[in-house]
């Protein structure tokens, strides 16, 4: 008996070991292979979608920098803008306040000239009105004094003795 359980387990071996080899070489032709290219797929498309995470954060990263590139820019030319502005406003305003310094002077420029000439012209008036106003004085003084004939005689007199002597 023990014989046979050798024989039966030798064979039993044999027969197992035969089976386990088909199976292997089956298994190994029909599913190892779509197992193992479907793995390798897998593997490939894991390492494909993590290129293109990669790609994509560093796309991300250089839009992020070309972001604050630009930004910097657009801050840069506002700042320029401003200060364009701020130097435009000012010539303006100093043109304006230099221009209105300038017609200021004219103006009084003009206006002394006004008053020095209606000044003159109320000086001759003046004079003429006072010239006009000691004839007046004088006539009626020579006719006060030259209503008596014996005075009239005496002025005549005296102008010719001054005449003589000059």
């Amino acid at each position: 008996m023990e014989k046979l359980i050798g024989e039966f387990s030798l064979g039993l071996f044999f027969w197992q070991s035969l089976i386990f080899i088909g199976l292997f070489f089956l298994l190994k032709k029909f599913a190892w292979k779509p197992i193992l290219d479907a793995v390798n797929e897998r593997e490939t498309s894991i390492k494909d979608a993590l290129a293109s995470a990669e790609a994509a954060r560093n796309e991300m990263e250089s839009l992020q920098s070309d972001n604050q590139r630009i930004l910097k820019e657009a801050r840069a030319e506002k700042e320029a803008l401003l200060k364009e502005a701020r130097a435009t406003r000012s010539e303006l305003i100093n043109g304006a306040k230099e221009e209105a310094q300038v017609e200021a002077q004219k103006i009084l420029a003009q206006a002394q000239d006004a008053i020095q000439n209606e000044k003159r012209a109320a000086v001759n008036e003046l004079k003429e009105q006072v010239g006009s106003i000691a004839m007046e004085i004088a006539e009626k003084v020579l006719q006060k004094e030259l209503e008596s004939n014996d005075k009239q005689l005496q002025l005549v007199e005296q102008l010719l003795k001054d005449t003589n002597l000059k």
